[in-house]
């Protein structure tokens, strides 16, 4: 079967599209290691002294620019000096964009051709991101977006002699403005749930109940790169120590004394506003004090992760009705986003009603979903 002259100059033309296509495809990027070793792929950022770089064949590769001999990539980049401060849009050209190469621990950003260059030294440089990435940070982003957090549920239920049903949950979201690492915080939003219900009947036995439900809110704005203002809402009832309502405000300042990618360590203090409302109405007390916290996250091998906080509320007016809790709590990864969770939760109410114990402990497992 023989082809007609069209279809033959059809095919001509889609093989000369193809070939033009692949000639004006950008040429893959090339690491060279200070050993000799050369890799060829894609340049993804630089952070934190390291370069990250994508090999064809051996994947995502982070290496230290001390071992880096020479680089070049074809896409254009951002490169952020260390310590620099942004403004909340930064356009005023003080960040130079535009193609690298690297050499002799040196930058040079080429923004357009026929334009001057600039360099810069590898050890003097924060952060090296895509151009794409770059202008997104500077878009507002709504309320609704940038969330991350996880959510945890558990049940056990027995139906014997003795009937038993428990039911824990637990939110914790969070939302840090903006999203990006490489640029100054600026704000965060904290909110946390919990629940624990629980009812054991027996014959001839009153009914034993446990309710203990947990929220709060936190809304902080940095003045520095670890400081932070923060205001904060809290609300509690735990039938176990006979409060049917507590009500916290709150308004202090707070510092991060730990923040990188493997851990967190936050310092609060803060002036507060408490109302409690008790089941015995001669108990209720309307208390100024101070909520004294620290909390810890750590990332662990295997997908696990630690968390554990402390809180302290002494109340000024009343010295007797000072209050204070502490949790810790594992996150073990089970599939893709599931973890298991295994989590511990005192709470300690100094002056409860007459008849109930001051000191309430929970223990509870379940599984966590992470939000993407």
């Amino acid at each position: 079967m023989s082809l007609s002259r069209n279809s033959l100059f059809s095919v001509l033309m889609l093989v000369a599209a193809f070939a033009l296509t692949a000639l004006a495809a950008d040429p893959p990027d090339s690491l060279t290691l200070t050993d000799g070793e050369k890799l060829t792929g894609k340049f993804v950022r630089a952070a934190g002294g390291s370069v990250v770089f994508h090999s064809d064949v051996v994947g995502d590769v982070t290496v230290p620019w001390a071992k880096v001999k020479e680089l070049t990539a074809s896409g254009r980049f951002a490169v952020i000096p260390k310590g620099f401060r942004f403004h909340r849009h930064e356009t005023d050209g003080r960040i130079p964009i535009g193609t690298l190469s690297v050499a002799d621990q040196k930058i040079q950003v080429t923004p357009m051709p026929g334009q001057p260059a600039q360099t810069f030294a590898t050890d003097m440089t924060g952060f090296v991101v895509s151009e794409s990435e770059y202008q997104a940070a500077q878009k507002n982003m709504s309320f609704f977006e940038a969330w991350k957090g996880s959510l945890t549920g558990g049940v056990a239920l027995v139906d014997a002699t003795q009937t038993s049903e428990t039911f824990t949950s637990a939110v914790h979201l969070n939302r840090a403005v903006p999203t990006q690492a490489w640029l100054s915080a600026r704000r965060r939003t904290l909110i946390n749930f919990t629940s624990s219900y629980g009812k054991i009947t027996q014959p001839n036995t009153p009914e034993v109940k446990t309710n203990l439900l947990h929220f709060d809110g936190e809304e902080d704005e940095y003045f520095s790169a670890r400081g932070y203002f923060l205001g904060q809402a809290g609300f509690d009832h735990n039938y176990s120590q006979g409060l049917n309502l507590q009500q916290t405000y709150s308004g202090g300042a707070g510092w991060s004394v730990i923040k990188n990618d493997t851990q967190t360590f936050d310092l609060k203090a803060t002036v507060s506003y408490i109302r409690q409302s008790f089941t015995v109405g001669s108990n209720d007390k309307n208390l100024v004090g101070s909520i004294f916290n620290e909390t810890y996250h750590r990332k662990l091998p295997l997908g696990i992760v630690f968390d554990e906080q402390i809180t302290f509320i002494p109340a000024w007016n009343n010295t007797n009705a000072y209050s204070a809790n502490g949790g810790a709590g594992i996150t073990m990864a089970l599939y893709k986003r599931l973890s298991l969770n295994v989590s511990m939760l005192d709470t300690f109410l100094n002056d409860p009603p007459t008849g109930f114990k001051k000191n309430s402990f929970q223990f509870t497992t379940g599984v966590t979903y992470t939000l993407p």
